[in-house]
């Protein structure tokens, strides 16, 4: 197997070959998924690594005292060839992952192979593809707790320690020195415990990074603004609780802490920096100092690590484990959200250049996470997640041209229907609406009222099996689309089904079996971005294209009214597997292509999301699929940029083109056309001449499954791969 290595007197770091651990009786062996690098700990010991060996004394004066002991004790011949001997030997890095149990040791009974567990310690939970992990080292991962966010564990542990020493109380103000990767989650944990946070930190962009995951306010130590915060926070009687998350040889964090500190306040070091105690300050408001060792309880205990021994619960509330049980816990119920802090994730071979990134600057990172590759045909391999999108395999029967008049079929006549479909259609020549179909009797009266339904009815049977009608609008709730859409098909009408065409894989595998079963593969989905008449004048301007292109579409989707039966999601599906094809279909349609891979990150809650597509010729496009925006905001703009042109779509009311020109839409329509008649229009006139539908059935297809990847995506915290059948 490999294991990352350091050579603490030359620097030299490597990925070095080893034999695989043995499985030890009282713990399991583990192959890792991913594993977290320290930014902070690990970062420090690779920098004092490269040092000579005058820095490596200065930085570390407690081994220097050791090493003038043993020169007392042992001579100085015997004490250099010790030090040189441990100093050129390699050493392990890392401590903090996930992995799946790949065997387990005598006397382990509460985890099995194959479970996903999150494990700790520096010298259990390496940089390594497979570890023997001790019973108090490790925790079974929460159902749908992704991998990624699992391996957060330990570096999690830690600032849940610091924060139980902090003793924070509903409603109480704390600052945070520090807002790497342990501050980040201390704001993130007082936050979640009712406590306001103000955090402090040079830079700017982890401030605004705090500000987002809850702090009330944040800036530069060195700035009026944290002054000003705390006495606003406090009335001007200073935080409870400091928490010390920053390193460094600067006495500044402490100071800092005495002087925005009340009288009483504790102040709590997490983190490695200077303690120079100004004694008059500390004295005069009597602060409350604490230190919190590492993980918790049990830390650098052998009998607890090594051997299994437990603390009593009654006498030891929270040790090592219950602290990493814990914050899992947190993050699965999303109390906690790490994914903002993931700044990068590198493949495991990328290691050395990966660390070599990060101590030279050149890599700006919070948490960077390594990736391990799969492992085939093993109990422990952690596999890529991947959604197949099913080949269209179907031999075309003749297709029925319509006669003068189209006539149409609708299944349901809802808020959609009635106000976004039917005003179209029934001012169009050429169609005749026959019948409504709806579930309660009032409603296909309304419609037929208001329209001009030919007839009015519950029962779709009757209408399936009625051979004047031309085609079949399904119009339902989501949940309900999928089945309509095959009965349809299987009895032979063309068919217009609003999105989603399906809900889950095997939805969809249903309605392809349908289309084979009849071959009638006359169905459209109604994905009308595509067809406004804005946006395809603008990919006119735009042109064509050679190389890869860059989109990002911003969705401000908003809140739902709590009645909305889009809140359904345990029937309906989530929001973003309603209407998130929309998105997609227009992003692909731009591009000239169907993605081939999916990465999906949420808010807790997964109300917020962020949707990355990648495309066969490198092009990307990020869908920002949100709803805390305000409601006055633009529900939708969308950017493409590619050869040094760019297009831009404001709420399908103007678009831009900048080139060598720039080119303005001289259209400001007084209502958003977002292509509906457009789409009814090439629907109705595929089906009266028999010509081919207006989207090919492959790329409705494509677009369904990468919808149905987002889900897939967010439960394995890992992008998915878009497998095309052969």
């Amino acid at each position: 197997m490999k294991q990352v290595v350091q050579n603490y007197k030359s620097g030299e770091l490597a990925v070095l070959d080893v034999p695989v651990p043995g499985c030890k009786p009282g713990g399991v062996l583990v192959r890792s998924a991913y594993s977290l690098i320290s930014t902070g700990t690990e970062l420090m010991k690779v920098s004092e690594a490269g040092m000579s060996m005058l820095g490596k004394a200065r930085s570390r004066p407690d081994q220097v005292a050791k090493v003038m002991q043993s020169v007392a004790t042992n001579g100085v011949p015997a004490t250099y060839r010790k030090v040189m001997g441990k100093l050129d030997s390699y050493t392990p890095l890392g401590y903090s992952l996930c992995g799946v149990v790949e065997q387990v040791g005598a006397g382990i009974d509460d985890v099995k192979a194959g479970d996903l567990v999150a494990c700790a310690g520096n010298e259990h939970a390496l940089h390594a593809e497979v570890n023997w992990v001790p019973r108090n080292l490790y925790v079974p991962v929460p159902d749908g707790l992704a991998p990624r966010h699992a391996a957060f564990g330990t570096v999690g542990s830690i600032a849940l320690q610091g924060v139980r020493q902090g003793e924070p109380r509903l409603g109480e103000v704390a600052l945070v020195i520090g807002l790497g990767l342990i501050g980040q989650l201390v704001v993130q944990l007082l936050t979640a415990s009712g406590v306001r946070v103000v955090g402090v930190d040079p830079d700017p962009v982890r401030c605004e990074l705090a500000g987002r995951l809850g702090a009330a306010a944040c800036g530069d130590p060195a700035s009026a603004a944290v002054e000003s915060a705390v006495a606003e926070l406090t009335g001007g009687l200073g935080v409870d609780q400091v928490y010390l998350a920053a390193g460094g040889g600067s006495n500044q964090p402490v100071e800092l802490a005495a002087r925005l500190s009340r009288d009483r306040g504790r102040v709590v070091d997490i983190g490695k920096c200077r303690l120079d105690l100004p004694w008059n300050a500390y004295y005069e408001k009597e602060l409350d100092v604490r230190f919190s060792r590492s993980y918790g309880p049990g830390r650098y205990d052998p009998e607890y690590e090594l051997e299994g021994r437990d603390y009593p619960i009654g006498y030891v509330r929270w040790t090592e484990r219950r602290n990493l049980a814990c914050f899992l816990d947190l993050l699965a119920r999303g109390s906690v959200d790490v994914e903002p802090l993931v700044s990068h994730v590198a493949d495991f071979d990328d290691a050395v250049e990966t660390y070599r990134r990060l101590k030279d600057g050149e890599l700006k990172a919070v948490a960077v996470l390594f990736r391990y590759p799969r492992q085939e045909g093993g109990t422990g391999e952690a596999a890529a997640p991947a959604v197949a999108v099913p080949a269209v395999n179907v031999r075309r029967r003749p297709v029925r041209a319509a006669n003068a008049s189209v006539r149409l079929a609708f299944v349901g006549a809802g808020n959609y229907a009635t106000s976004m479909l039917l005003p179209h259609l029934a001012q169009r020549d050429g169609v005749e609406l026959a019948t409504v179909v709806t579930t309660t009797a009032l409603s296909a009266a309304n419609a037929q009222r208001k329209f001009g339904f030919a007839q009015a009815t519950t029962d779709l049977d009757a209408v399936l099996g009625d051979e004047s009608v031309d085609a079949v609008f399904v119009v339902t709730r989501h949940s309900s689309h999928a089945d309509l859409t095959r009965r349809a098909l299987l009895a032979g009408k063309a068919v217009f089904v609003e999105k989603p065409l399906a809900l889950t894989e095997e939805e969809l595998a249903g309605v392809l079996a349908a289309v084979e079963e009849s071959g009638n593969d006359r169905l459209q989905v109604g994905f009308n971005r595509r067809f406004a008449p804005l946006l395809r004048e603008a990919r006119a301007r735009f042109g064509t294209r050679t190389g890869p292109a860059n989109l990002r579409y911003l969705v401000n989707a908003g809140r739902l009214d709590h009645t909305s039966w889009y809140l359904q999601q345990g029937t309906e599906g989530s929001r973003f597997a309603g209407e998130g094809g929309h998105f997609i279909d227009t992003a692909s349609w731009l591009l000239g292509a169907d993605p081939v891979s999916v990465y999906a990150v949420a808010s807790p809650g997964n109300e917020d999301l962020q949707v990355v597509l990648r495309y066969p010729d490198g092009s990307t496009a990020t869908v920002s699929y949100v709803t805390s925006g305000p409601a006055g905001f633009p529900k939708e703009t969308l950017d493409l940029v590619a050869d040094g042109k760019a297009l831009r779509l404001d709420d399908f009311v103007r678009a831009f083109v900048y080139d060598r020109k720039r080119w303005v839409s001289s259209r400001l329509p007084k209502a958003r056309d977002k292509g509906q008649n457009a789409e009814l229009a090439a629907f109705v006139k595929a089906v009266r001449t028999g010509g081919p539908m207006p989207v090919p059935l492959p790329s409705l297809v494509a677009t369904t499954a990468a919808t149905l990847a987002v889900r897939t995506g967010l439960a394995a915290g890992a992008p998915v791969t878009l497998e095309r059948a052969r």
